[in-house]
């Protein structure tokens, strides 16, 4: 596997499957370019970067549930940040070398689409010491029935 691989070129099989084509159909441009092509939104333009609503937050590209608010920690870093997923089978971590970093890139468990990247050890005050970046345009927030 290279360095950096895209959900269609990893060989991995996800339950949700779409040709290239349905995704452009059903994403925006920037959401194809952050969930498909592993991009990453500006940081402190992301509509969950700082949201307190209580609810579960979802793949946007295809719904799976990944997230909630109990897990989201304000980490000031410019996205959303959560310190573990809903499940811990909710997402796919898989190494990233690209930028000449090492990181550990998040991907949907249930299509591929690119998330963000988790990072350990950097003191945040959470349980599991691990703060995973998520950019909001790669989910939905489905907020808490009251």
């Amino acid at each position: 596997m290279s360095a950096h691989t895209t959900p269609e070129s990893s060989g991995t099989r996800y339950p949700v499957v779409k040709t290239d084509a349905e995704w452009r159909a059903q994403l925006d441009p920037q959401e194809y370019q952050v969930l498909r092509q592993a991009g990453t939104e500006r940081p402190f333009t992301g509509e969950y970067e700082d949201t307190t609503t209580e609810g579960v937050y979802a793949c946007r590209g295809c719904g799976a549930e990944l997230f909630t608010s109990t897990e989201k920690f304000a980490s000031h870093c410019g996205w959303p940040s959560f310190y573990d997923p809903k499940q811990s089978d909710a997402v796919e971590l898989i190494e990233d070398t690209t930028l000449g970093m090492r990181r550990t890139e998040v991907r949907c468990a249930s299509c591929g689409s690119h998330l963000g990247h988790v990072f350990e050890g950097e003191g945040y005050p959470t349980p599991t010491d691990q703060r995973y970046c998520i950019n909001s345009i790669s989910l939905t927030l489905r907020p808490a029935q009251g």
